[in-house]
């Protein structure tokens, strides 16, 4: 199931379904804010705007109630929201699915809300984009944060025609400057793309954010990995011992033996533990000899600048040329 494309000044909504970004740094999600309206969308905040309870926008059922009346609001083409956190997975048992299945929108965003993307498919069949969010992405400065939207554009409004290769970015940061002192632009880092190993598969994209699929694996809203899936993977701030114990639990619970090809996001301000060794390296020892194409540092996480990928829709994976596509139209 797919919505409609979005018009050029569409109307999106931001929700917040776990850290209360709003309050805790709204000039970076006021910053976000006047980026989209300067391109032409309308934002409108949800009805947790300027609230918080302690380290949450707030309870529960308050959290998924914003996201259900903003996807109510026939005004509204696009749900995205300001930012992630820690605690999403608590809201999927009161979203309203029949509603969205009836009444499908672009459902957006990444990192914790991971948890409600890939729930939103698993309960609907809804292609949903892991892809930028109000305050973390649009509320970075330039460079960056043009190129994430042009990203983010191309794909929502339709603007590039299918088949669509995701064209590397010359450059890249994950430099840390705390949100609320940054006034300008962070350090730039040429880009390059790694082949761990190489091959091509075509398949369709699953996943999202490591940490967070272990909040929802083995539940209802955890899609089942079919034969062949292209397997989406990022995380931000682990360590190299976390992020071995997850990438093993993902090995003994059978998801490597299914997939066709992974992708491995860039990680943001990576901790190797003094072992000098990157996420893809722990990663290809913990497959242990799995020889599916795996293709790393992909611009689809935390790090600036950041594409927009359609979960649930055919990609292909050219690990040799360090290339993705997507293969078919996300949106009607």
């Amino acid at each position: 199931m797919k919505a409609k494309v979005a018009d050029e000044k569409a109307a999106i909504g931001v929700f917040s379904p776990s850290s209360p970004i709003s309050v805790t740094v709204p000039s970076r999600y006021n910053r976000g804010k006047e980026y989209l309206e300067n391109k032409g969308f309308k934002v409108i905040n949800g009805n947790l705007f300027g609230k918080s309870d302690f380290y949450r926008s707030g309870n529960i059922k308050a959290r998924a109630d914003e996201f259900n009346q903003l996807m109510y609001n026939e005004d509204v083409q696009i749900l995205m929201s300001a930012i992630g956190g820690f605690n999403t997975n608590s809201i999927l048992p009161y979203i309203d699915y029949e509603y969205l299945k009836n009444h499908p929108k672009i459902i957006i965003g990444y990192s914790d809300v991971t948890a409600l993307l890939l729930g939103i498919y698993a309960k609907t069949g809804l292609v949903t984009f892991y892809g930028p969010a109000l305050a973390a992405s649009f509320g970075e400065f330039p460079p960056f944060v043009d190129m994430t939207f042009e990203s983010f554009k191309s794909i929502v409004c339709g603007t590039e025609k299918v088949p669509y290769d995701y064209k590397i970015f010359p450059i890249w940061t994950d430099e840390f400057i705390n949100w609320k002192q940054q006034t300008g632009s962070k350090k730039e880092r040429a880009n390059e793309c790694v082949c761990v190993n190489p091959g091509r598969s075509r398949g369709r994209l699953i996943g999202g954010n490591l940490n967070t699929m272990q909040g929802i694996l083995g539940t209802e809203y955890m899609p089942e990995i079919r034969k062949g899936d292209i397997f989406l993977l990022e995380d931000s701030c682990k360590d190299a011992s976390t992020i071995e114990r997850t990438f093993s639990m993902l090995k003994l619970s059978g998801v490597f033996d299914k997939v066709g090809g992974i992708i491995l996001g860039k990680h943001e301000r990576f901790n190797d533990n003094g072992t000098g060794r990157a996420p893809y390296e722990i990663l290809n020892e913990v497959l242990n000899g799995c020889e599916v194409p795996f293709l790393a540092e992909f611009d689809c996480c935390h790090t600036h600048p950041m594409f927009t990928m359609p979960i649930g829709c055919e990609v292909e994976l050219n690990a040799t040329e360090k290339k993705v596509t997507l293969c078919e139209k996300p949106l009607l």
